[in-house]
C-alpha cells in the first residue's frame, strides 16, 4: 500500500507546476491580460491534442468490454457526481449567482488524470493506464457536454452547439480513427505535431490554474476558506461520492482493471481542470478555488485511507 510519503512524492510535481504558475503571476511574467488568450489555446488546441494522443491508437478501446463499459462508467460517474453536487448545493443554500453552478461543476469533477496517472502506475503498473485512458474518454465527454451545460446554465436545447466544441470533436474523431485502424496510416508529420502539443496540455493547464489562484493567495488569502463551501466540497467529493464509487467498483460487472480504475478515482480530490474552465466561461472563480484547495488538502490525509479501504473492499 502506498504510504503518505510516497503519495506525496507522486503528486509533488503537480503542486510544483501550480506553484510555478503562482510565481509567474507574482513576478508579472504571466499577466492576467494573457489569461484569456492562453485559456483559449489550452481549451481549443492543447486539450484536443491530448485527447487524440491518448485515444487514437489506444488498444484498450478495441476490447469490446472496455470499449463499452470504461467510457460509460467515466461518463456516468462524472455526470452523476456533478448532478449530486448540484442538488446537494441547493439544499445547502447555494443559489445561481452565488456559486451554485460552479460548486456543482468543481466538486462533481474528480481528478481523473493529473494525480490519478501516477497513482495508478504506482499501485498497478503501467499496464493499467490503457483502461484508465479508455475510462477518461467518457469522463472528458461528461465534462464538455454535461458539465459545461451545468456551469453555463444552458439547456440541452440551447447547448447542443457545445457538442461541436474542439474537445468533443477530438473525442469523436480519435475514437473513429482507433476503431477503423487508420491510426497506423496517419502521416508521421501529424503525430509529430500532436505529440508535443499533447505534452504541453497538462503542464500548461496546471500553470494557468496556479496563476488563476495567485490573486487569492497573495491578495485575499483569508477568502480561500469558507466553512460552507470548503466542508461541503470535502464531504461530497471525498465522502459521499467516494462511498458511491467504491460500491460501484465492488458490485459492478467490470473487469479487474476497470474496478481498480474506479477505486482510485473514488479516492481523488476535485480536479484542477475546472479552475481553467470556470475562468474561461465566466463562472464564480473563488468558489472553484475553495473547492479545489479544500479537497486537495483533505486528500493528503484521506486519499491513502480510501485507497487502503478500497484494496480490501474491492480486492
Amino acid at each position: 500500500m502506498t504510504s503518505y510519503g510516497q503519495l506525496l512524492l507522486l503528486i509533488l510535481p503537480v503542486f510544483a507546476l501550480m506553484a510555478l504558475g503562482m510565481g509567474l503571476r507574482r513576478v508579472g511574467w504571466l499577466t492576467a491580460e494573457a489569461d484569456t488568450s492562453l485559456l483559449k489555446v489550452v481549451v481549443n488546441v492543447l486539450y484536443p491534442c491530448i485527447i487524440f494522443e491518448n485515444v487514437h491508437a489506444n488498444p484498450a478501446l478495441r476490447d469490446p468490454g472496455n470499449l463499452a463499459w470504461a467510457p460509460l462508467v467515466g461518463f456516468v460517474t462524472m455526470s452523476g457526481g456533478i448532478a449530486v453536487c448540484y442538488y446537494a448545493a441547493r439544499l445547502l443554500g447555494f443559489t445561481v449567482g452565488t456559486g451554485l453552478r460552479t460548486f456543482a461543476f468543481s466538486a462533481g469533477i474528480y481528478n481523473y488524470s493529473y494525480i490519478t496517472v501516477p497513482v495508478m502506475t504506482a499501485l498497478f503498473g503501467t499496464g493499467s493506464l490503457g483502461v484508465l485512458f479508455a475510462h477518461n474518454v467518457g469522463a472528458e465527454a461528461a465534462i464538455w457536454i454535461v458539465g459545461i451545460m451545468v456551469l453555463t446554465g444552458r439547456s440541452w436545447r440551447d447547448g447542443w452547439r457545445q457538442l461541436l466544441s474542439p474537445p468533443v470533436v477530438a473525442l469523436v474523431v480519435s475514437v473513429a480513427v482507433n476503431l477503423t485502424g487508420l491510426g497506423s496510416h496517419l502521416p508521421g508529420m501529424i503525430l509529430d505535431v500532436v505529440r508535443p502539443l499533447s505534452a504541453c496540455a497538462i503542464p500548461m493547464g496546471l500553470i494557468l490554474s496556479g496563476a488563476t489562484m495567485a490573486e487569492h493567495f497573495f491578495q485575499r488569502p483569508r477568502e480561500l476558506f469558507q466553512m460552507r463551501t470548503s466542508f461541503a466540497a470535502v464531504g461530497l467529493r471525498l465522502g459521499v461520492m467516494t462511498g458511491l464509487l467504491l460500491l460501484l467498483a465492488r458490485f459492478g460487472p467490470f473487469s479487474t482493471d476497470l474496478k481498480h480504475v474506479i477505486m482510485v478515482q473514488a479516492a481523488m480530490p476535485a480536479g484542477f481542470l475546472p479552475l481553467v474552465l470556470v475562468r474561461h466561461h465566466g463562472g464564480h472563480l473563488l468558489t472553484a478555488v475553495r473547492v479545489v484547495l479544500a479537497t486537495v488538502v483533505a486528500s493528503i490525509l484521506l486519499t491513502p485511507l480510501w485507497l487502503r479501504l478500497g484494496q480490501v473492499w474491492v480486492g
